[in-house]
């Protein structure tokens, strides 16, 4: 298959609209591995192209042949030699470019003078056979939709390949393809636009596909206050910093749903250029501000290009942050729910893990087994078994909406056998104190692994999975996994001698004290912790 590009884009390889269709060509490409496409590409900004002169020669003095010598021979014979056309283009003032309109007119040779009876409206015979051949066209416009946008592009295209013999991509918020900050949300549109592509050759662009190219990039409010800050100009036409534009962006991106019930206000500080912003995240919107006074809850200090680079995603928020490229001052909630305020806009178009209940983790299920079986069977040895092992057997129906974790079973599994080993008869004061050490095991193996057994359920609070990518998070966890591990590993010495006491029928009760106190502890210790790290201490 001969496939021709027609870049319209004055812009020329910098089009933005020129990296969908090249996405479009991967798809056709990755679909035709049998038969690899011959591609053929002509920039038009960079052809001397002249306007139609409307002297008709190519109808009658020359016919099929322009009179004027320049670069449109090669386009006509270009048009003729491929199967299928890709126009690709930006809409300008809702139609196209004008060099490409050009083309356009210049196109007449293609045809002939006599009249094409019963077209609507009229028409001209064509002087060649195009019948076998295909046209695509792919545009991007700097509206936020690019429904009712292009009806004079339709237009143009319904009298030229007639209706509904071409296939159209047109998308809004075109822009945004050349911010690489966007890039998680404008990969996942390409990777959409590849798949058209794909299913373009293979016989027709699928339903699905269709609809994922015409969902937003953004929702058109956070899109239109990212357009208006781009242009680093004030109302009445004064020049912005560019530091302002860019902190004006981001803020764009915050996204309402988080709010939380108060503001939450942060600093952003530029160390290498002497600037600092006020953020107000609202109910409705956020605010910059370049003129504030009182204190926020937290001060972001970093370098521009620093935080340039973590937004661009060329280098890694948190890791940045333990190798003390930036710090923070404050409340360090806010960077741990950073996703929460500003990421979910870029996967608007993707379910919100986070709001279903059957994808959360529960500590309880890991907790009830042993509470119950430390405390009921030492309260009695054969009805506390009993109890544990029903407790067991149920908690998976009771918490059949979260998301069981390895511990979650293993708890069931150990406590079960413990319970067994009682009802056996196996002496209390050797299972019980092997209970606790089990418990400590799971804890200080877990520590080691590359995820934590805290981490899978405080993760909750902090984002959901996407915490587990966070380096301060795992860190936190893991020295809080391994001194709960710790806690139990030696719980198992006082244990057996208290039970060989007469206290030992309160063992359980005093087993309690202690982890409520870590309890505390560690509550403390997930602020405290991230705190110090992201102040540099």
């Amino acid at each position: 298959m001969n496939i021709l590009v027609v870049n319209g884009s004055p812009k020329g390889e910098r089009s933005n609209t020129l990296k969908l269709t090249e996405a479009f060509l991967e798809g056709i490409c990755c679909a035709s591995e049998a038969s690899a496409p011959d591609i053929e590409r002509l920039n038009i900004s960079q052809m001397d192209i002249g306007s139609c002169r409307g002297c008709f020669s190519c109808w009658k003095d020359t016919p099929g042949k322009c009179c004027i010598s320049d670069d449109m021979q090669t386009v006509l014979e270009k048009l003729l030699w491929a199967d299928l056309t890709i126009w690709s283009f930006p809409l300008y003032y809702f139609s196209l470019p004008g060099k490409l309109k050009t083309v356009i007119d210049r196109q007449l040779p293609l045809t002939l003078p006599f009249m094409l009876s019963g077209a609507e409206g009229g028409g001209h015979l064509s002087r060649y056979d195009m019948s076998g051949k295909k046209t695509v066209l792919i545009s991007t416009c700097g509206f936020y939709t690019a429904k009712s946008n292009y009806g004079s592009v339709t237009a143009q295209f319904d009298r030229i390949c007639g209706k509904g013999n071409y296939t159209a991509l047109f998308c809004g918020e075109g822009e945004l393809f050349r911010v690489p900050e966007l890039s998680g949300r404008t990969d996942e549109y390409l990777a959409a636009v590849r798949q058209a592509g794909r299913e373009y050759i293979s016989g027709g662009i699928e339903e699905e596909t269709t609809a994922k190219l015409q969902e937003l990039l953004f929702p058109r409010d956070v899109f239109e206050r990212m357009a208006d800050a781009s242009w680093g100009i004030t109302r009445t036409g004064e020049k912005e910093d560019f530091s302002l534009t860019f902190t004006k962006q981001m803020a764009a991106l915050y996204d309402p749903a988080a709010y939380r019930g108060t503001d939450v206000i942060f600093d952003i500080e530029y160390t290498d250029i002497g600037k600092r912003y006020r953020v107000v995240l609202g109910r409705t919107e956020s605010r910059v501000l370049e003129e504030f006074s009182g204190r926020p809850e937290t001060v972001i200090h970093t370098p521009f290009h620093v935080w340039q680079s973590i937004a661009a995603g060329e280098i890694e928020g948190s890791a940045a942050l333990m190798q003390h490229q930036y710090s923070v001052e404050g409340d360090f909630d806010l960077m741990l729910k950073w996703d929460d305020y500003f990421g979910r806009r870029q996967d608007m178009n993707t379910p919100k893990e986070r709001s279903s209940p059957h994808e959360k983790t529960d500590m309880r299920c890991l907790l009830i087994p042993w509470i119950v079986f430390w405390i009921a069977a030492n309260i009695h040895a054969f009805w506390g078994s009993v109890i544990s092992i029903f407790v067991c057997c149920s908690l998976p129906l009771l918490f059949y909406k979260k998301r069981k974790t390895i511990y979650d079973v293993i708890s069931g599994a150990l406590v079960s056998v413990f319970s067994v080993l009682l009802l056996i008869s196996l002496p209390a004061v050797i299972v019980m104190p092997l209970s606790y050490l089990a418990y400590g095991v799971m804890w200080s193996i877990s520590a080691c692994l590359k995820i934590p057994l805290s981490a899978e359920y405080s993760m909750n609070g902090y984002g959901g999975e996407k915490a587990l990518q966070n380096p301060m998070f795992i860190r936190t966890n893991r020295i809080l996994t391994a001194a709960w591990g710790i806690l139990y590993l030696v719980t198992p010495v006082w244990t057996y001698l208290i039970m060989r006491t007469a206290a030992g029928g309160w063992i359980g009760m005093i087993n309690s004290v202690l982890p409520a106190a870590m309890g505390i502890f560690t509550v403390w210790f997930q602020k405290w912790y991230p705190r110090r790290m992201a102040r540099g201490k």
